[in-house]
């Protein structure tokens, strides 16, 4: 008797139309404190930076996937990049936690 199949037989990958492995997610809009938010995932493997959260204010490393989002009528320099926990939770805390005395300031 062979092994069981996890996979589906039927299903293949889907084509890709020619071009390279996609490193970001489709954008979305989302609206948030009454303007319209432009939402995009990064995989782990287009994370090659270290950034800040503006909601947690913790550091996301490389290879970390999470969600970059900037106002749809904003400049390039507008961008954040947030932990996706902290994009979703967004209405239920403040956009910056008090820091400490002694807290790093990036």
């Amino acid at each position: 008797m062979s092994p069981r199949r996890n996979r589906p037989r039927g299903r293949q990958q889907p084509p890709t139309g020619g071009e390279g492995p996609r490193e970001y997610g489709l954008e979305r809009t989302d609206e948030w404190r009454g303007e319209e938010w432009v939402v995009r995932g990064v995989t782990g493997a287009a994370a090659a930076k270290h950034y800040r959260c503006p909601g947690c204010d913790q550091e996301i490393p490389p290879g970390v996937p999470h969600v970059v989002s900037w106002p749809r009528m904003g400049a390039v320099e507008d961008r954040r990049h947030w932990h996706r926990a902290c994009w979703n939770a967004r209405d239920r805390r403040g956009v910056r936690p008090p820091r400490s005395r002694n807290a790093p300031r990036y």
